[in-house]
């Protein structure tokens, strides 16, 4: 039975970027553009997925803790790369094998089925593409006889191989691990830059009478990997206007859509709004109903139906219940919780804080390491003094509670349900629910002297 899997390569240093990062860990909308690749790949293999890696491999392995991975400790090109991978995919019962390029952040998994469908009954196949300027891209040459080859665009020689075809090589391959296994050691580095090519297996499969095709692709230039930072931002460009257009076309209310820029692992469902610019970015996910308002960032957030995002808020891992209210100008920080109907305003910083269903903190405030019950009211300026510079602690705010503005809550501390904080009191012990506290010190009227 075939058991199709799919490997990635990742291991190359990508020095046009003139970043420290693997070329595959720049972003584009807030992902690395391998996060893109592997968002169209998971779809077709699920779990059997492998990920070559070698430049700064340790920053290609934190990015994806739960991603398999093969070492390529020397980079001796893609044919190599190929040769390290065999035995993991043998190993985990692969039949077959998809290879591409960790820098093609615009590979799509409709790109991925389409051309698998082509490729069925293939020993060895590869995508090809047509450029107006095909630049230092592998040429395709296909023989009168039907054959077919890849030569590498400095080996290229037009006394040997013809007049420069536009024909390119897109850097995708399918390929029969019965059928290539035997080829793989017949890979030279006899060429210019001593590198193994994964293009040689084409010439060495037609040369064994294998079947052999070059899949055309017309025009995709989806299928082009990503080399300088002029490219990358060409790249985001097209992704952006692909994912918005797609958001348009479900049902997602967009203002301005050029200028809303929605992440690859974002889901928006239909009937959501958004109002550029604005960004949506890791895995956040905006229920029908919910709205984000110009000049916000929403990162890794769940935001229910009907909740409201004012402008110039700055949402991270955080989550917002039905009909709750941000902003404007409010920030949420990891581990931010609003339950149904409670409302974050003006000003307003929540860390690992917890507000209750109809809880409100409308302005000025911060809220850290803090549990809010139900209808309690922050008054402005208050702050829950959660760090002694050592340790963190805890505030405890009760149901129906209500604390004046100006409070100081030195945790760790509790406030009953219903009790009250007066304005401007530093609370260091508990205050039983239905109490009224008062820590400030005493009003002194004094004659003011005139000089």
């Amino acid at each position: 039975m075939q058991k199709n899997a799919a490997l990635v390569l990742a291991a190359g240093k990508g020095t046009r970027m003139h970043s420290d990062k693997p070329k595959v860990l720049q972003s584009l909308l807030g992902e690395p553009m391998l996060a893109c690749v592997l968002e169209a790949l998971r779809p077709v293999f699920a779990q059997d997925v492998w990920i070559v890696v070698g430049h700064k491999a340790e920053m290609v392995r934190a990015a994806f803790p739960g991603a398999r991975f093969v070492p390529q400790e020397q980079q001796l090109g893609t044919g190599h790369a190929l040769m390290q991978a065999f035995p993991s995919l043998e190993q985990a019962g692969c039949t077959h094998v998809l290879v591409v390029n960790g820098d093609t952040p615009l590979l799509s998994e409709g790109v991925v089925r389409r051309f698998l469908a082509e490729s069925a009954g293939q020993d060895l196949a590869f995508a090809a593409i047509e450029l107006d300027d095909p630049g230092a891209y592998g040429r395709v040459v296909r023989h009168a006889d039907g054959s077919i080859a890849i030569v590498e665009a400095k080996e290229y020689d037009p006394s040997l191989h013809g007049p420069v075809s536009r024909e390119v090589n897109a850097g995708m391959y399918f390929l029969s691990l019965p059928a290539v296994k035997a080829l793989l050691p017949r890979l030279t580095n006899d060429n210019r830059s001593g590198e193994y090519y994964i293009t040689d297996l084409v010439a060495l499969a037609v040369a064994e009478g294998l079947a052999v095709s070059g899949v055309r692709c017309g025009g995709d230039q989806n299928l082009l990997g990503v080399n300088s930072p002029r490219e990358l931002a060409q790249a985001e460009e097209m992704l952006r206007r692909r994912i918005v257009d797609n958001l348009l076309e479900k049902g997602v209310m967009i203002h301005a859509p050029e200028q809303v820029r929605v992440g690859p692992l974002a889901r928006v469902e239909p009937g959501a709004e958004l109002s550029g610019p604005c960004e949506i970015c890791g895995k956040t996910e905006i229920a029908r109903g919910a709205s984000v308002a110009s000049f916000c960032i929403v990162r890794d957030c769940v935001l229910a139906a009907g909740a409201q995002i004012r402008p110039f808020s700055h949402l991270e891992g955080a989550s917002v219940g039905g009909e709750a209210l941000v902003g404007p100008y409010a920030r949420l920080r990891p581990g931010a919780v609003l339950e149904e109907q409670s409302r974050v305003g003006n000003f307003v910083e929540l860390k690992k804080a917890h507000l209750g269903r109809g809880a409100k903190a409308n302005h000025l405030a911060y809220l850290g390491d803090t549990v809010v019950g139900e209808k309690a009211n922050i008054g402005a300026g208050t702050i829950t003094c959660n760090y002694d510079g050592r340790h963190k602690y805890q505030t405890k705010i009760g149901r129906e509670a209500f604390i004046g503005s100006n409070t100081a809550l030195v945790a760790p501390v509790c406030v009953g349900d219903e009790a009250l904080v007066g304005a401007g009191s530093v609370v260091t012990k508990d205050v039983p629910s239905g109490d009224l506290a008062i820590a400030r010190s005493k009003q002194k009227n004094l004659p003011r002297k005139k000089g």
